[in-house]
């Protein structure tokens, strides 16, 4: 028996049943593309089955999400935990075999993908975390950091733009142990590539700094592993600079589809799989792999664990050597977090201020104490304020390909890679990730950060600018629907702080938490309240209140508490009895007890004002059926920002009027 033909065919063959069974699937990838996934396990990833979260293991990313069925069939034959009632089961309800690949669901998947492009982006992230952690902690002799990050994509990763973003990032910062291989096999789902996708890949790649290499897995030269193991050493060798592997294949190779767009995404049926079988020489029954497969697979396995081994030995005399170092790596690896209580000046504002400005000094506090936390902004530091200031103490200094220790990044104006490269530097391990961007860009970033929300990411994301406070930039600049948009994705939070107290609870919400968290945060400066503060931790809160019951219930988030303390007063004197409820986070507030939410949100209570600049739909489920909205339903204007304002409504006289016709509706 050829084993190594053997166990290529297995991939494709167990693949192709897999997808059959399932009756939906893409056989095309994991047909033409089981040379290259052999190749890779049994050859050069570093990887111990026994402990699949060993960080010093190499990650592999399937860019091409919808090839799932080639990764669970590598797991299978590898060892990774996934048995051959597991393939049978392939998109099923509950197994572990998803459509597509999804982090924390199967064990092994590094990041979720399927939406194209995703993968590759995501994966220069980690390629990011391992070069920084690297240059920070090893020493001659000990390279504790050392792993290399390998992706798989297609033809659809390198149409999406997110994969030219963060490909251009990732050669302009030198990540040397970043190594792509792209499926080119010249078909789509719509037919040959050459209707919509004609360009030079290689000279793509090569203007952007990357070294490329060419491996051809056609006719004679299919399961060529000999030239696809010469490429993958030389990517190796190349560490000044990215590598992509250009392979040409023959999508569905081997099948009577092959080479067609009807092997992309749907089963081969039994009679083409019957006539695959009977070229590639597969005389086994069903979901039958020969012992021969499973015990060369294991040789890869055993090579892998004795990997570990070493590197642990090697760790042992590395903390000996450097016994401080090693604690640190530890406990960066750990995720370590200080007692938030317990740093001084956190939650202390003494005059009015943006929340970008509050933001900027307690990211900075946090920054001391918090050697993990990492990341920038796409190409607006100045005006997010998201960059870590070098002090006489704490040096953070600027990631780039001459210093891979730096804290600060700059991601240049890419917002979509930006938010994928920081999902990735988080899931890499040892690293709090934080990006920064205008908050009407999110509009750029949400498949990111929905992706984030899916896996249940603790990234950060700083959103100012936050509202028709933009002012003269006009409408294109002016965020109206975005938060609904951010408060709509499963497992996001969104802070929107009236002050400097809840931007600091905003921020230590996101550091504590185990999901994604947008922080959205205002250009124009605002009062700071007594009595904000750690409360904002609980969503919402009554900043004000009234003696006895409230005649009526005024909520806002960010700069329009200001309108409602304001207008309490105005109700005041007209003897109308308001609460004021500081509500800067609904995902926390919601998590709340019930009695809690009717303290501060009694029933018996129907007059109420929603106030927020920007789309009311958030509010409805708090305000009842006799609510009042001073919000937008139109898109802003271009004006000085309290021209603007005055001019949406956004006026304390305005805010009355609503209250008292609120409790009008109310009686």
């Amino acid at each position: 028996m050829d084993v190594q033909k053997t166990t290529i065919n297995a991939l494709r063959i167990l693949s192709a049943e897999s997808i059959n069974k399932a009756k939906s699937g893409h056989p095309g990838l994991p047909m033409g593309c089981a040379p290259i996934g052999y190749t890779l396990f049994q050859y050069f990833l570093k990887f111990n089955p026994e402990d699949l979260a060993w960080e010093n293991r190499d990650r592999f990313v399937l860019s091409a999400g919808h090839g799932s069925a080639l990764l669970y069939t590598l797991f299978h034959l590898y060892g990774w935990g996934i048995g051959m009632d597991d393939l049978k089961n392939f998109r099923q309800l509950g197994s572990k075999t998803p459509g597509h690949p999804e982090y924390g669901h199967t064990a092994g998947v590094e990041t979720t993908t399927g939406p194209l492009g995703q993968g590759i982006a995501t994966a220069v992230g980690m390629a990011v975390a391992e070069a920084h952690l690297a240059a920070k902690y090893n020493k001659p002799g000990y390279k504790i950091v050392d792993h290399y990050t390998y992706v798989l994509c297609g033809d659809g990763c390198l149409q999406e733009g997110i994969s030219y973003e963060a490909c251009s990032f990732a050669g302009t910062h030198a990540l040397g142990k970043l190594i792509l291989f792209y499926d080119d096999n010249e078909i789509t789902i719509e037919g040959d590539t050459d209707i919509t996708f004609k360009e030079n890949v290689g000279a793509r790649f090569a203007a952007q700094n990357w070294q490329v290499l060419h491996v051809d897995l056609t006719g004679e030269s299919v399961d060529d592993v000999a030239s696809l193991s010469a490429a993958v050493e030389q990517a190796k060798a190349r560490t000044d600079k990215p590598s992509v592997i250009i392979c040409k294949t023959n999508i569905g190779y081997g099948s009577p589809l092959q080479d067609s767009a009807k092997s992309h995404g749907a089963p081969l049926g039994e009679e083409n799989l019957a006539k695959a079988k009977a070229k590639l020489g597969w005389e086994y029954a069903p979901f039958e792999c020969p012992e021969e497969v499973y015990a060369h697979c294991k040789e890869a396995a055993q090579a892998g664990a004795a990997s570990e081994t070493e590197w642990k030995k090697l760790f042992l005399d590395y903390e000996a050597a450097y016994p401080e170092l090693a604690a640190a790596y530890k406990a960066q690896m750990a995720g370590e977090k200080p007692n938030f209580d317990e740093i001084e000046g956190l939650y202390e504002f003494t005059k009015p201020m943006a929340t970008r400005q509050t933001s900027a000094q307690v990211l900075n506090k946090l920054a001391a104490r918090m050697p993990q936390l990492m990341g920038g902004s796409a190409d607006l530091g100045p005006s997010n304020l998201s960059d870590m200031k070098d002090t006489e103490t704490q040096i953070y200094g600027d990631f780039s390909a001459e210093n891979f220790a730096g804290r600060n990044m700059h991601f240049g104006i890419r917002e979509h890679a930006m938010a994928a490269i920081a999902n990735g530097m988080q899931l890499h391990g040892g690293l709090q990730a934080y990006c920064a961007t205008f908050f009407v860009f999110t509009d750029y970033c949400k498949p990111s950060m929905r992706l984030a929300a899916l896996m249940g990411l603790p990234v950060t994301y700083i959103l100012t600018h936050d509202s028709i406070g933009v002012g003269e930039d006009g409408p294109t600049h002016q965020p109206v629907e975005q938060l609904v948009m951010l408060r709509s994705i499963p497992g996001m939070k969104v802070y929107r702080p009236a002050d400097g107290k809840e931007t600091a609870a905003a921020w230590v919400s996101a550091m504590k938490g185990n999901q994604p968290t947008a922080i959205v945060l205002t250009r124009q400066n605002l009062p700071q309240y007594e009595k904000s503060g750690r409360a904002a931790l609980w969503g919402g809160y009554i900043l004000e209140d009234c003696e006895g019951e409230p005649d009526v219930l005024l909520l806002a988030s960010g700069s329009e508490v200001e309108l409602c303390v304001k207008a309490k007063a105005a109700l005041a004197e007209k003897g109308v009895k308001a609460r004021v409820i500081s509500m800067p986070c609904m995902e926390e507030f919601d998590k709340q007890t019930a009695l809690y939410k009717a303290k501060v949100l009694p029933a018996s209570v129907k007059a109420r004002v929603c106030v927020e600049a920007a789309s009311p739909l958030s509010w409805y489920k708090y305000a009842g059926d006799c609510g009042e909205f001073v919000t937008m339903d139109t898109f802003g204007a271009s004006a000085p920002a309290g021209k603007l304002f005055e001019h949406f409504g956004f006026t304390v006289e305005n805010v009355v009027a609503k209250a008292l016709a609120s409790i009008e509706k109310a009686k």
